[in-house]
């Protein structure tokens, strides 16, 4: 600190800042607020729904259906883009609130010492050089040099990521969005807005868009590819009629019902529903996707990339290991500050605690100012009340069968020596009932215990710390008179205890599943490396002699990146540089976090994944919310997400052969003596009903039964990939041959042919809808919507050459019950025969064309080499 800071401290804490200079600061410097980015408009928001290349072909075919007076297609179009345009919108207004939430995070007033007397401001009002005192549970308002500080501490997980409070002295820095746990501080403002700690992390959110899904992109890609093929069939289809002496308006009707007959129109209603739907199963497991795109996105996933803190471990402190003075070294084990638990002896046997370890949890009780808060109403689990490494002490004397208010009553506290940082250690000293008093000081291990005589213990302490815990040693002594604390009697050594955020309960179980979806899992924390290691081996993505990637030794690119599975010491921007990093590798990327350092990445990320017991930040800035903080319904969303991109594939799969053999019909009927093998408005009805409730009802399908254990699809991959355009097109060549077969024989024997082959290419389309259903688990469920869809099409379909307005309408003519049966019969060969395929498939070993795109993996242990992952 400069001198000029120095005097400017003393000013500000003695006088603070006057109103006058106050206020000319606040105009200079600008409000002690993050800076909001300007929102896009209603208008801007359609416009960039709109131009997506399907829908634009969409629309481009409704202009031209409404110029030529086709009012039920023109109806049809309009509503499928309206909807989807409506859902985006929507969708993406949510999205866009992240940077408003780090104002509700910021502390809302400050007290502040203005015009020498303390005054309460609200927290935008602050500027530099104001003097802010802070008591036990206030935000930080902005970045403080602190003058003043007694026992504080402070929780910086939001920011950092490191679970364990910071203890803080005078001329030390506090970071706006930090929280005072213990004691009390006063500090003057040196960074306020978008230069504080806060502020910095905003600007990189603001930053930072998240890009297309690839959901979005493969649809894009196909929506072109569908939108030129369509155009230009139908352009060789009108030149074809034209010089074949067709008129021009039957024509130019008939090229724009190809159009329409090529593009799937329902499929963006098809993805919002199986999205939507998605989404809907999700939140019955407490997962609450915010943007509907990113539920299909975790189908997708090959990375997932996960905070520590608050998301794999508990973000409470607990006692996970213990040493008595002979050595023995304890394991315990019980559900955050619960004072119920398991001991584990040195033999691995869990039992109750011996004699020394009831007394060391005693003495770690009785020097302890924290206390706990059992379960209430609106409070479901234990809490802390004061320090929380004190209040994990606490639940170790009750997992030691120890109720330390008992304790604390029988041997009263008459003198202490608080905490102090130089000395690293606190002294308290208590009455006994036989009147005597014992001393008892914890603190650091090598302030507390000597080289020689506690040899065995200093080197328990070192292999603790090497485990990632924070080590605190306890001593004692026994005196006939009342000592002076600030300089007690000699002390024997009580033990110590090792203190940790523990796994969750479900991490490892998380970790398997992830493994045998095939999906690697990252740890990225700012923790130091030994707490990162052994969490990882705890996990079991880390084995001996792996290297863990330290942010503070280097940048985080390259194969550093390629082939690590821990991070640690890591900050905000390098998060967000692993994250991008791993997607230039082609990579999909799930980011996990609950704090403030961790929004960045997850907006960064394919997908930004936030615990709702985290900060409204990452709640914010993410696209899935966990309300139960369970990575392990991220497992079960992965399935989900497939699930969906199984039905998108499923609908494309049915659509396109429809569309594929529509157009084969139209091109090739005239070959075959038929000038115009079906009338515009027969190719219209065909499609409303193919294309519409029962090709939305496909996205409703179950789950396959080995969605959980196959490996996530390639990135790379095309939406049509995998053999699906393989299967779209012998899908269309059959439903065409069989259409196509029963109109010449139907012109042979004398009959309506058009109206045959009308009725024959609609039957056969709703016959590929049954075919290409998911094959589910047993207990799986069935898609009875479908059934019900295909039924009532099929009633309409033949009500199309039985109702005589319908008949007027469509231009069929009546057929004989024998010719309709026959038609149902030869309707049905097409999808019988791609069941059959399937099926054969399958036994083969290889996938469904319309299911799954990669054949299901060999499950392998979540630290394995060579896992699957891609």
């Amino acid at each position: 600190m400069t001198m000029t800071s120095r005097i400017e401290t003393t000013v500000a804490a003695v006088h603070g800042l006057s109103s006058a200079e106050a206020a000319a600061r606040l105009a200079t410097d600008g409000p002690n607020a993050v800076a909001t980015p300007p929102r896009r408009g209603i208008l801007a928001r359609t416009g960039r729904q709109l131009a997506d290349p399907l829908v634009a072909l969409l629309l481009a075919a409704g202009t031209v259906t409404a110029f030529l007076g086709d009012l039920p297609d023109t109806v049809i179009i309009v509503l499928v883009v309206v909807v989807n345009t409506v859902i985006g919108v929507v969708q993406e207004v949510r999205a866009d609130t992240a940077i408003a939430a780090l104002d509700r995070l910021a502390a809302p007033v400050a007290r502040v010492v203005r015009d020498g007397r303390d005054r309460i401001v609200p927290a935008a009002q602050l500027v530099r050089g104001d003097h802010v005192r802070l008591e036990a549970g206030d935000v930080v308002p902005a970045d403080l040099r602190l003058s003043e500080a007694q026992r504080a501490t402070f929780d910086e997980s939001a920011l950092t990521g490191e679970s364990v409070p910071v203890h803080r002295a005078a001329a030390d820095t506090a970071g706006a969005g930090t929280v005072l746990t213990t004691g009390r501080a006063a500090g003057t403002v040196i960074h306020t807005g978008a230069a504080s700690a806060l502020g910095r992390i905003s600007e990189l959110v603001a930053r930072t868009r998240p890009g297309p899904t690839p959901l979005q992109r493969r649809i894009t890609g196909l929506g072109r590819i569908l939108g030129v093929t369509a155009v230009l069939v139908s352009a060789l289809f009108f030149a074809f009629g034209l010089l074949a002496g067709q008129p021009v308006t039957r024509m130019g009707i008939t090229a724009v019902s190809l159009v329409v007959a090529a593009v799937p129109e329902s499929l963006p209603a098809v993805v919002t529903l199986a999205l939507a739907l998605g989404a809907r199963r999700m939140a019955r497991t407490r997962a609450i996707p915010r943007r509907l795109h990113a539920v299909e996105t975790l189908g997708s996933v090959t990375v997932i990339a996960s905070d520590k803190t608050g998301t794999l471990t508990e973000n409470r402190m607990a006692v996970r290991q213990a040493v008595t003075p002979d050595g023995a070294r304890y394991t315990v084990s019980g559900a955050g500050y619960t004072p119920r638990g398991t001991i584990t002896g040195p033999g691995g046997v869990a039992g109750p605690a011996p004699a020394a370890l009831r007394e060391l949890a005693r003495d770690a009780a009785l020097c302890n100012d924290a206390g706990l808060l059992p379960p209430a109403a609106g409070r479901a689990e234990w809490g802390a009340v004061g320090d929380p490494m004190e209040a994990a002490l606490l639940a170790l004397a009750g997992r030691c069968d120890l109720d330390p208010q008992a304790e604390r009553a029988g041997a009263p506290r008459v003198a202490e020596q608080p905490f102090d940082q130089a000395r690293r250690r606190m002294t308290t000293v208590h009455r006994l009932l036989d009147g005597r008093f014992l001393v008892i000081t914890k603190g650091a291990p090598e302030s507390l215990l000597r080289p020689g005589p506690d040899a065995t213990l200093l080197a328990a302490a070192a292999d603790l710390a090497v485990e990632g815990l924070r080590v605190l040693a306890v001593a004692t002594a026994l005196t006939e008179d009342l000592p002076d604390p600030a300089a007690p009697p000699p002390l024997r050594p009580a033990g110590l205890v090792g203190i940790g955020d523990p796994l969750r309960a479900t991490a490892r179980d998380t970790a398997a599943a992830f493994a045998r979806s095939g999906v690697r899992l990252l740890l990225i924390t700012g923790d130091h490396p030994g707490t990162a290691t052994a969490i990882g081996r705890e996990l079991g993505i880390l084995e001996h002699g792996d290297a863990v990637a330290r942010g503070d030794s280097g940048p985080l690119t390259g194969d550093r990146i390629a082939h690590t599975r821990v991070f640690a010491r890591t900050q905000p921007e390098q998060k967000l540089d692993i994250v991008a990093a791993l997607q230039q590798r082609g990579e999909v990327v799930a980011m996990t976090g609950d704090g403030v350092n961790d929004a960045p990445a997850l907006r960064r990320a394919d997908i930004g994944v936030a615990m709702g017991g985290g900060t409204e930040v990452a709640r914010q800035a993410a696209d899935l919310v966990l309300v139960d903080d369970n990575l392990g319904t991220v497992a079960a969303a992965i399935g989900e997400g497939r699930r969906i991109y199984d039905n998108i594939r499923r609908f494309l799969r049915y659509a396109l052969s429809g569309g594929a053999a529509e157009l084969i019909v139209m091109l090739a009927g005239p070959l075959l003596g038929m000038p115009l093998a079906l009338l515009p408005a027969q190719l219209l009805w065909i499609n409303l009903l193919t294309h519409g409730v029962p090709g939305v009802a496909l996205g409703a399908e179950p789950a396959e039964a080995d969605v959980a254990r196959r490996p996530p699809r390639s990135p790379q991959e095309s939406v049509l990939g995998a053999g699906l355009l393989g299967s779209i097109l012998i899908g269309g060549v059959c439903v065409a041959s069989v259409t196509l077969a029963a109109g010449t024989t139907a012109g042979a024997l004398g009959l309506p042919w058009q109206s045959v082959m009308f009725l024959v290419l609609g039957l056969a389309q709703l016959g590929v809808a049954l075919a290409v259903r998911a094959r589910p688990a047993p207990g799986g469920g069935r898609n009875r919507w479908l059934i019900a869809a295909v039924a009532g099409c099929l009633l309409l379909q033949l009500a199309g050459v039985v109702a005589e307005p319908l008949r007027t309408l469509l231009g069929t003519q009546p057929l004989t019950a024998a010719t309709m049966l026959a038609c149902v019969v030869v309707a049905a060969v097409p999808g019988l025969a791609l069941r059959l395929a399937d099926r054969l498939h399958r036994a083969a070993g290889a996938p469904a064309a319309g299911g799954s795109s990669t054949p299901a993996p060999v499950p392998a242990a979540p630290g394995r080499k060579g896992a699957p992952h891609r």
